[in-house]
């Protein structure tokens, strides 16, 4: 294209040039050529740079981002979910976010908001700043700090029952960890409190963990000296045996 361009443009020098000044065979006319083609080359260099340039700058907008969302999954309750009297990485939503990336679920994050010490109050009165995190799935374990209080039954489930339904509201899918209690209460209050979780999930059309527990309650050498909160062992078989088969169904479903 540049070779064109040069040959037309002398060309146009050359005949412009009249035969009357008998200059097209002298050496004026030789110096006039060169200078012609030293302008016009680097005129047309330019004009190509800039029309690569704009091209470029047409082209960019149209790049798309192609990085994948995270998905973030809530574990929302007391101590329980904390992880109190371990390291957080051995809690049990770190070892979920570790077992959700070996299942190849690498664009998926657990977040620990668990607080120790808190009862249903006290989660109803924070869920608005938790929901900041928009979370996919939350597994709901609250009401065992409840329990030991001996607060009314009553209370506990309507406290459980607005969590769950601020949270669906949000757009989260809810997965209820169900809880149970020692008998020193009485057995009316401790089947009492037990119900309150199947109740709920039946309510709120919510996966149950029928007990979160399950497996590790009772056992001395998967729980830490206070008999209550797990050891890190017992928090892996809790995230293996009780939480994964309740979420998994959820997961599927949303790679479908």
């Amino acid at each position: 294209m540049f070779h064109r361009f040069h040959a037309v443009l002398m060309n146009q020098v050359y005949n412009s040039i009249p035969l009357a000044y008998g200059l097209r065979n002298s050496n004026t006319y030789i110096v006039i050529m060169r200078l012609f083609y030293i302008t016009a080359s680097l005129f047309f260099l330019v004009a190509c740079g800039e029309s690569n340039t704009t091209t470029t700058s047409q082209k960019a907008p149209e790049k798309t981002n192609t990085s994948t969302e995270t998905t973030t999954i809530l574990a929302l309750g007391d101590s329980l979910t904390e992880g109190l009297g371990v390291p957080k990485k051995q809690a049990y939503p770190a070892l979920l976010e570790n077992k959700l990336h070996a299942m190849g679920f690498d664009n998926h994050t657990v977040v620990n908001s668990g607080l120790s010490g808190e009862t249903s109050s006290g989660l109803k009165a924070r869920i608005d700043w938790v929901l900041q995190t928009q979370p996919s799935i939350t597994i709901l374990t609250i009401g065992a700090n409840d329990a030991m209080r001996g607060l009314p039954l009553d209370l506990v489930e309507n406290n459980i029952s607005e969590v769950i339904v601020k949270l669906q509201n949000n757009g989260s899918q809810v997965v209820l960890g169900g809880m149970e209690i020692y008998n020193n209460l009485g057995q009316e209050y401790v089947q009492g409190f037990k119900s309150i979780y199947p109740k709920l999930a039946q309510k709120h059309q919510v996966p149950l963990i029928p007990f979160f527990l399950a497996g590790v309650a009772g056992d001395s050498t998967l729980n830490q000296t206070d008999g209550i909160h797990p050891t890190s062992a017992g928090y892996q078989i809790i995230v293996d045996q009780n939480i994964w088969p309740a979420i998994q169904p959820l997961l599927q479903k949303q790679e479908q």
